[in-house]
């Protein structure tokens, strides 16, 4: 089977690489955002107002939700690249990567006065999430 472009991009080691980086990348905030949400968040959120508690959880869930998009993007990405299933196999299902509404959501306001990791893994899973948006695009377009 012909593997054909990924990333818009010949198959080759180049691709493979740049593929492999960004789901490195994605793993290793996935563990770190884990390792907060399960040691580090309930101090962090221990000091905060009711009000605030809840603006946490739900910048956290944000996270998670970016993290676990992103991932299972991957993961379906690997699999065709893999030649394990196809690309129309692919998006056929979950018509590629999802929760836009959430995952962009990148209202200022709510994540203001977080601290500061939260704050961090906020703002790297965006960053991650709006570059795997354009290659989703990017793999949508014919070719």
């Amino acid at each position: 089977m012909t593997q054909g472009k990924i990333f818009g991009v010949t198959d080759g080691p180049a691709p493979t690489r740049f593929f492999d980086r960004t789901y490195d990348e994605a793993y290793s905030l996935l563990v770190e955002a884990r390792s907060y949400v399960r040691h580090g968040a309930s101090v962090d959120s221990g000091g905060l107002s009711g009000h605030d508690r809840l603006r946490f959880a739900l910048e956290s869930m944000r996270v998670t939700s970016r993290l676990g998009q992103v991932m299972a993007w991957l993961l379906t990405e690997k699999a065709v690249h893999a030649g394990e299933i196809s690309r129309d196999e692919a998006t056929a299902d979950s018509g590629g990567l999802s929760g836009h509404r959430v995952c962009l959501d990148d209202r200022r306001e709510l994540s203001e006065g977080m601290p500061p990791q939260l704050s961090s893994l906020l703002d790297r899973s965006l960053a991650l999430y709006v570059r795997v948006a354009r290659l989703d695009e990017m793999t949508r377009r014919p070719h």
